[in-house]
This record gives structure tokens, sequence and C-alpha cells, in this order.
């Protein structure tokens, strides 16, 4: 799987739209074997299904399914149905993500806030992978793949964001463990792929005002660097190079310090203030 994903059965969640939608692109492309489509978004995800079964021309089976990853009984229940349907993905892409900005965080509601951007962005990529991990692992003579897209937010403290920031950092420390795991295992033939983006201009963050050093990215331009990392197996993708160097200032500066530089001067605390996100 170093150069395509010809042959493989491939699985995304929050496909309907955005970088989803462009993985399932990039997938039919190449020729696939069959594409997974997993999203809440009902009339999206029909559009996206008919757009991508005229593409393939037959040569790849389109599946969708409407679900909500937020709730862990729907993970379970639809992933039964992939595997009877379909089978096991040979790769797994888990994109789907929200987002709640421009409060602070006691202006949040744990209910309508807090709770769903957890489920979503932190413990749904884990159930999901849970379900499709052992069908992975087994079949040893085929190369796997999982990609996990985080946020730059999650290695970077940021006002406004606090919960999708913790969201996205669990996200990370779980994604690099596991890993870990599967080459301290000896289950290489699993390779996993962290990405730690900064703003994207899908539309998820519309509003946001870019900070020095770190422009908003082209849906395009990420998902061909993901798609590229993860055929080669790579562990992480961060972008702009400037997420890598704000990790080893961070580490490098007092806290004090790196507030001052990275988060006033280079405007890093500021850009959330007038996020508006997608209507």
């Amino acid at each position: 799987m170093t150069r395509t994903v010809r042959g493989a059965k491939v699985l995304i969640t929050g496909a309907a739209g955005g970088m989803g939608r462009l993985f399932a692109e990039r997938a039919v492309a190449e020729g696939a074997t069959s594409v997974t489509l997993w999203d809440r978004d009902v009339s999206a995800l029909s559009r996206v299904v008919d757009e991508l079964g005229a593409a393939s021309r037959g040569r790849t089976r389109v599946h969708s399914y409407v679900v909500d990853v937020s709730d862990p009984g729907a993970i379970a229940k639809h992933a039964q149905r992939v595997r009877r349907d379909v089978g096991n993905p040979d790769v797994l892409i888990n994109n789907a993500g929200i987002v709640r900005g421009n409060r602070y965080f006691w202006e949040t509601d744990s209910g309508d806030d807090t709770r769903p951007t957890m489920q979503v962005n932190a413990l749904a990529p884990m159930y999901i992978t849970r379900e499709f991990l052992p069908g992975m692992i087994s079949s040893s003579y085929r190369a796997a793949r999982i990609v996990n897209i985080a946020s730059a937010a999650g290695t970077l403290a940021n006002p406004r964001m606090a919960v999708y920031a913790a969201s996205k950092a669990a996200l990370i420390g779980w994604s690099e463990s596991l890993r870990i795991e599967l080459e301290q295992a000896d289950h290489t033939n699993v390779r996993v792929t962290t990405v730690t983006p900064g703003y994207v201009s899908t539309g998820m963050f519309a509003g946001v005002r870019a900070p020095m050093l770190a422009p908003i990215l082209e849906p395009e331009y990420v998902v061909d660097r993901v798609w590229r990392a993860m055929l080669a197996g790579k562990p992480l993708v961060e972008l702009p190079r400037s997420v890598g160097l704000s990790r080893a200032v961070r580490g490098i500066l007092p806290t004090r310090v790196f507030d001052r530089v990275v988060g006033d001067a280079l405007g890093v605390y500021r850009s959330m203030e007038r996020f508006t996100g997608r209507s």
C-alpha cells in the first residue's frame, strides 16, 4: 500500500463534505475495491454517493451509512453492518469532528458543548477503531492503515476553544499510543498516522483569523499530504511546519514568554475571536 489503495476497502467518517469527501474521491480515483462513507447528514451523504458512483463507473463499490458517531450504540450497530455487507476495512480514516467556539469555557454548556465535542472528537475514533482493529490485525498478510485527523489545537493551548483543544489532545495521545502498541506487539502490518493540521478552509472554522506563520490551509493540500503519508505508513503529519516549530519552542521558552511571543505577538491567542463556524 505504498503507492495506491487499489484493491483495498476504505472506510471514512465525516465523509459527506470537507476533507472526508476529498478522501473518498481519492480512494475512488485510485481504484479502491470499496469506499464506505459514514456521516449523519442524510442529504449530503446521498449526493456524495451519487457523484462517487458516477465517477467510479462500477469499478468501486460505494456504500453509505447514516451514523451519529457520538452514539456508541450506533457505532457498534453500523460496524457490524459494515463487516457483514462490505467486510472489514483495510483503511480507516477517522475524519469526523465538531467544534464549539468563540466562547470562554465557563460560557459553554456541559450537555450541548462539552459532551458532544469529547464524544465525536475523542471517543468516537477509539470506539470505531476498536470495532475494526482486530480484523486489521488478523489479516497480517495485508497492509492496513488507520488515519486519525486531530488538530494543531491538541498541541497548543488556544483561548475560546478549550474543549476542542482538550478533545484533540486526547485524540493525539491515544493515536500515538496505539501506534506504539502495534509496533511493540509486532502487528506492523497496521500503521497509524496522526494528523495535526492548523486551520483548514472547509467552513468548519469560518471566521477565524490566521496567526502569523500559520496560514489557513486549503483542504486539497492537506488531503494530498495526509494521503501520501498514510500510504507510506508515516506516523505523524504536522501542517504547516510552524506546528512542529511551536511545539519545540514551547519546550524551550518559559510559559509567560511563550504566551507573549507565540500567543500574543504571532496572534495565536486571538485567532478565534471572530469565529462563526458553519452556518
